[in-house]
């Protein structure tokens, strides 16, 4: 699963085969989760102030996670998104 971006010890990701709704991961100290492009948490759990920090990221970085999940979804590099 490609890392698109890292911040705060936070890791964002993106699977090239994922199924719908559009989404990506984060990792923070052994918790995971997926969250929707607003920055809702999808699945999982995360620590509130990380989660916080991966809704703003989410809402700051919308239209490039809609081009990741276009490039993954026809199996193309992905873009690094710059870290909160």
């Amino acid at each position: 699963m490609p890392t698109i971006s890292l911040f705060y010890g936070i890791t964002i990701m993106m699977y090239y085969r994922d199924h719908t709704p559009p989404h990506f991961h984060a990792r923070y100290q052994g918790e995971e989760a997926s969250f929707t492009f607003d920055g809702e948490l999808h699945e999982g759990s995360f620590p509130p102030k990380q989660r916080k920090l991966v809704a703003a990221w989410a809402v700051l970085n919308a239209e490039s996670l809609a081009v990741d999940w276009e490039l993954a979804r026809e199996k193309k590099d992905l873009v690094a998104i710059k870290p909160l």
